[in-house]
């Protein structure tokens, strides 16, 4: 079998990338509802948002440890599979990635032992100021890693001189033109995650009669922030689609599945993409929508795939029904917002089952909306690895072979198979504890040597670990063991 080290990278990365992706966007937006929690808890001193603030601190624990090791081997594969891209774009990536090594990771790592365990054991104020930090350590954090990725999409205030980019302006080459729209959607995305995320379990809870002041607050913020925050999200991804359209066009051609440069262009709601014959094989869709959507003219003008040859055109199919499962996934969150606020206004919010059922099954779609719109993208970039400027084929590592690649694949799906089955496992035991069973920790014998210990979870413990008191059980962080 002749395997291609390039494809092969190409889907290493994105499996990696993939399976890292779902747990900053949940952090992000947790670590600021987190903060919310303190500053109203320091404000008003009601205890139902100090349970809140304490439980979602235990998830956090354990996504955040999940993500540090999914995520870490994502920079050593820029040398291993990579290596030309990572010599080329040194001058660029390097300080950036140092930069929110500095500015980012220090500033969440320092405070965020003090927002796992320091609570009761620092002032309140300080308390509150680390869950402060920790959430603009993340943002920060993104920040950075969207300017690279911005950057690769759209270049600007580089030059490639013999091989090597050289950075001209660095404002320009960090708020280059597709920047502000990728970070405002990304933002936005973590904060619907979260919301969606903690809607769902706080709906659950009350589906189970658990701690019903709390978690009747709980559902009631989210589902305000998600009211305002899905249509404000499918406006910033409309004015993003725009920016793709001026500096990405067969991106933008491939999400609509049009071939040819013409005016009034339907919007697609169903089709199937042949690259071989260059056409589509069916179509059912709305006519001039796509023009009127994309150029803002019921007879707007939108360029084909057919303006490239068919070696740098990106896989249509991924990227027409990746944009799709996107969409859809959006308007759901936007339904679900109206139909709250319809509930909230005839008093049965907390009393409707089917609603709030639905809410428990809403938590997986912003994982999908974000993993969909990530393979729009990365794939719609494709050939490019930095757009129009260096290739797939140019950035791979030259002595990598289509052995090595498919090796260190299968070795990622096994080792990630196994972190995310634990990950998952333990993250359910800490859900099933729920906000009341906070159990105290004992000072001079139990405290806590890692942060995943912070979320005090017994394996061994039965359904409820926070009300099994069997002496024999061994609780996770006992002893940092």
């Amino acid at each position: 079998m002749d395997l291609d080290p390039i494809l092969l990278s190409r889907i290493q990365f994105a499996f990696v990338v993939s399976f890292h992706a779902i747990f900053p966007v949940f952090t992000i937006g947790l670590a600021s509802y987190i903060a919310v929690l303190e500053g109203l808890f320091f404000r008003t001193q009601n205890p139902a948002w100090e349970k809140l603030s304490a439980f979602w601190t235990k998830v956090f624990a354990v996504v955040f440890g999940m993500g540090v090791v999914s995520g870490i081997v994502m920079s050593f594969q820029f040398g291993t599979n990579w290596s030309n891209f990572a010599q080329a774009s040194s001058n660029f990536i390097g300080p950036l990635l140092s930069y929110e090594v500095v500015t980012a990771f220090f500033l969440e790592a320092g405070f965020l032992g003090v927002l796992l365990f320091g609570r009761h054991k620092v002032p309140a104020g300080v308390h509150l100021f680390a869950a402060l930090m920790v959430a603009l350590g993340t943002f920060i954090s993104a920040f950075w890693i969207l300017v690279a990725n911005s950057w690769m999409q759209t270049p600007a205030g580089t030059e490639m001189r013999d091989g090597v980019i050289h950075v001209l302006s660095w404002s320009e080459a960090i708020f280059n033109p597709s920047f502000p729209f990728r970070f405002l959607h990304m933002v936005m995305a973590s904060f619907l995650t979260g919301s969606f995320v903690v809607a769902g379990v706080s709906a659950w809870y009350l589906l189970l009669g658990r701690e019903k002041e709390a978690n009747r607050k709980a559902l009631s913020m989210c589902l305000w922030l998600i009211l305002f925050l899905a249509p404000a999200q499918a406006f910033i991804g409309d004015e993003h689609g725009l920016n793709s359209l001026e500096h990405q066009p067969t991106k933008v051609a491939a999400m609509e599945g049009n071939w040819e440069t013409q005016s009034g262009v339907p919007l697609l709601l169903f089709a199937w993409p042949d690259q071989e014959t260059q056409s589509n094989l069916m179509e059912i869709g709305i006519p001039h929508m796509a023009s009127l959507i994309l150029t803002h003219d019921w007879n707007g003008v939108v360029p084909g795939l057919k303006e490239v040859s068919p070696d740098e055109q990106p896989p249509v199919s991924i990227v027409f029904w990746s944009f799709r499962i996107m969409v859809a996934m959006g308007l759901l969150m936007i339904l679900a917002g109206v139909i709250g606020v319809i509930l909230r206004a005839t008093g049965k919010l907390y009393s409707t089952v089917w609603y709030l059922q639905s809410l428990r099954l809403m938590s997986i779609a912003p994982f999908l909306a974000v993993l969909s719109g990530w393979f729009v993208t990365e794939v719609g970039r494709a050939p490019w690895l930095i757009y129009g400027i260096m290739t797939q084929a140019e950035a791979v590592t030259p002595s990598l072979t289509g052995g090595m690649a498919l090796f260190t694949l299968i070795g990622y799906i096994v080792v990630y198979a196994m972190v995310f089955t634990a990950g998952v496992y333990y993250l359910f035991r800490v859900l099933q504890m729920g906000v009341e069973d906070e159990e105290p920790v004992d000072e001079e014998h139990d405290r806590a040597m890692r942060p995943l210990s912070a979320a005090h979870v017994t394996f061994e413990a039965g359904p409820y670990p926070g009300r099994d008191h069997d002496t024999h059980a061994a609780p996770l962080n006992k002893g940092g063991h």
